[in-house]
């Protein structure tokens, strides 16, 4: 797949199931994770990978946490199961470090741009992505149980698979909608 073509046809897909990544595969995602805007050269990023039983793990690290936060019951409910909606799941890491020349935002726009890359890498090798938040990437409890520092930002769980359905989606959005001239 060339460059233009992913840029125009990369979506997002939900519908996941086997096979994930292959180890082959795993590494141009991870590569194409690094190779970011990363303004200062600081990589303020971390990656936590979940596939297999550990996909289980996440579940119960998201049901903790949504128990102890006294979410809806329907949250608690749906908490175990998420996770398993892909083969693997990536979940995506700002990892803020105070510097002089780099703030914050760009260091979290960084960290999302790796998301990005790492999902149009997995396009452009005929897998299929989606990338979630939401509740679980904003909980203290989630944080805490994956080990991360109070300043970082959960900034996506990557969800990674082969799509179950082909559904090539038209594009939804024309660029005289949304650019102009000064």
């Amino acid at each position: 797949m060339n460059a233009i073509e992913l840029l125009l046809t990369r979506q997002s897909d939900s519908k996941l199931t086997e096979p994930g990544p292959s180890p082959e595969q795993l590494d141009i995602i991870k590569q194409a994770a690094l190779r970011v805007p990363d303004h200062g050269c600081i990589a303020p990023w971390q990656f936590i990978i979940a596939q297999g039983d550990a996909r289980n793990k996440l579940g119960e690290i998201y049901h903790r946490s949504a128990v102890a936060e006294q979410q809806e019951e329907k949250v608690i409910n749906r908490a175990k199961e998420l996770p398993l909606r892909a083969p693997m799941i990536v979940i995506a890491i700002a990892k803020y470090q105070e510097h002089p020349k780099v703030p914050r935002i760009e260091q979290v726009q960084s960290a999302g741009c790796s998301v990005l890359a790492m999902q149009q890498a997995a396009f452009a090798q005929g897998l299929g992505g989606v990338w979630r938040t939401g509740y679980f990437a904003q909980s203290r409890a989630v944080k805490k149980a994956l080990n991360l520092h109070e300043q970082d930002e959960i900034v996506g769980y990557l969800y990674i698979g082969t799509p179950q359905v082909e559904c090539k989606k038209s594009p939804r959005h024309t660029p005289e909608h949304y650019f102009s001239n000064l």
